[in-house]
């Protein structure tokens, strides 16, 4: 073979077809899990509070209607040294710094049967007119109005109400609620924070109610280039794509050590992004850099363009420029499961690398068919299988518990967006994230393909597969840690997990990174005995 492999390997795609939404009725969620979602979302109340915090606001409006407006600048200026966001003692504080004669109410007993707490007080306003300033997610210092704050307190809410409506089937009530969350949104912050997430949130729910699975509801596809696009916006706005390939590419580096001629089979190969910097990596190996072959999987291109092709002979050039043997194929296929394993043109005389980012779970629909691709995977007898996936459970069986644990993965996931600064990238990251969440919320059956699954489960799933783990070293971590360096926001995290890292924001991991080997399958004289 050349330096470079032109050659590619085309999969027969597959039609993408749908199965009914689950229509089963479930009880709205416990007050812990509101707690998580309220947490997730950046306000410091719980759930059994809400109806005390509203009377406590009830009586405030009260309070301010009945001070002098030179009462009233004294208080602004004062209230900025309270936390805002912790409605219950900031409500009190300013009462006291009112100091009027009417005495707080004593706390009333509080129904915690969340499917009462869109009845607040009446003649509360709920709905004020304030704009709030901006805030940058769940751990942001900037003030928020409590009005603003107990709108967003209601959006979560609705949004849940909404979930559990389109689970028992009750289209016609989620379309009026959609209609709810709609005005809802219009009186809170949608730059940012949870007026953001929950607008994509209720734009799923509103595709959902108007195509309802049950009608073969589609995510509309973007071309292999469009997609390209907005995944390179995702790489350079936030870590966590740059995490998985530094991580990955050490942990190669090291399966690697001592072997004359390698194989890389990447699952999703999209710009190459991942691979310069293994390849700088070989050059500098002691003893010189190894043969180095690379498959790359990717869909076809329907635009005309050959792109794996293109990304190939840039690839090529690279390594020619610091004497790297280096050969390409391309795989050209719609979906992982059409590849078949003659297509990689794997050498016995090859060490063997399968890396995949965020690609595994896109194998768990009807079926599935990761059993399959697992199966092959280790007749290929590769050193490592690297797998990053997102650290959550987006594939739970039932719709609400899908859509609760997403609202909450996803908020934290745009509150540390929030954080990051790169412009225009940050845009149309969202976008691409906005599309997982679309996914996640709209498709049933083949077409749900956003199908995360937590660490536990991926180490239960490939143990049981025939992969045995593989400890990611020091040295990845300490990659890891220099690559949050180069961001600036706080609040960015690496944990070590039996083994495996964890990227996080703040106490709650978004994606996990783990390494595996292939135990070599029993041989036919061996199993006979």
């Amino acid at each position: 073979m050349g330096p470079y492999d032109s050659s590619i390997s085309p999969a027969a795609g597959s039609s993408n077809s749908s199965s009914s939404a689950c229509s089963s009725s479930t009880k709205p969620p416990p007050p812990d899990q509101m707690d998580h979602l309220l947490a997730g979302a950046g306000y410091k109340v719980r759930s059994n509070e809400l109806n005390q915090v509203a009377e406590r606001l009830q009586h405030l409006e009260t309070v301010m209607v009945k001070s002098l407006p030179v009462d009233i600048s004294e208080m602004v200026n004062d209230a900025v040294y309270y936390n805002p966001t912790d409605l219950a003692s900031w409500v009190d504080s300013l009462l006291t710094e009112l100091n009027t004669n009417v005495t707080v109410p004593e706390p009333v007993p509080v129904n915690t049967d969340l499917s009462d707490l869109h009845e607040f007080p009446s003649g509360m306003n709920v709905y004020g007119s304030n704009h709030a300033p901006e805030m940058h997610g769940e751990f942001s210092q900037q003030a928020v109005t409590p009005l603003e704050e107990d709108v967003s307190i209601r959006l979560v809410h609705v949004l849940m109400t909404c979930a559990e409506a389109v689970q028992r089937g009750d289209l016609s009530l989620a379309s009026l609620l959609i209609d709810d969350l709609q005005a809802l949104l219009g009186r809170v912050n949608s730059g940012c924070g949870i007026g953001k997430v929950g607008s994509f949130f209720v734009d799923a729910l509103s595709q959902r109610v108007v195509n309802s699975p049950e009608n073969g509801v589609v995510q509309v596809e973007l071309t292999a280039y469009e997609n390209e696009i907005l995944y390179h916006h995702y790489y350079e706005a936030c870590p966590y794509l740059k995490f998985a390939h530094f991580t990955a590419n050490q942990a190669i580096l090291e399966a690697f050590d001592g072997q004359d001629c390698v194989h890389v089979i990447d699952f999703n190969l999209m710009q190459g992004l991942q691979w310069p910097a293994l390849i700088q990596a070989l050059a500098l190996r002691p003893g010189g850099p190894p043969l180095l072959r690379l498959t790359g999987i990717g869909p076809p291109s329907n635009d005309g363009r050959d792109s794996l092709r293109e990304i190939g002979l840039k690839l090529a050039e690279l390594a020619r420029s610091v004497n790297v043997r280096f050969a390409f194929r391309g795989v050209a296929a719609s979906r992982l499961d059409d590849v078949k394993p003659w297509m990689l043109q794997v050498s016995p005389k090859e060490a063997v690398a399968v890396n995949s980012i965020m690609q595994l779970h896109k194998l768990l629909g009807p079926g599935p068919p990761i059993d399959l691709v697992l199966d092959w995977i280790r007749d290929l007898n590769p050193r490592i299988l690297m797998v990053v996936e997102q650290e959550s459970n987006h594939n739970q069986p039932e719709f609400l518990d899908r859509f609760t644990e997403s609202l909450y993965y996803y908020s934290t996931m745009f509150d540390s967006l929030d954080a990051c600064t790169a412009q225009p990238e940050k845009s149309l990251a969202e976008l691409y994230i906005q599309r997982e969440i679309c996914n996640v919320v709209c498709c049933e059956g083949s077409a749900r393909v956003e199908r995360h699954e937590p660490l536990v489960r991926w180490r239960e799933r490939l143990t049981s597969a025939g992969f045995a783990p593989l400890h990611l070293g020091s040295n990845a971590f300490k990659q890891a840690r220099m690559l949050l360096t180069l961001f600036s926001a706080e609040g960015y995290s690496v944990e070590e997990n039996e083994g495996c890292l964890t990227l996080g924001w703040h106490s709650r991991p978004l994606i996990a990174a783990s390494a595996w080997q292939a135990i070599p399958k029993p041989s036919p004289a061996t199993m006979g005995r």
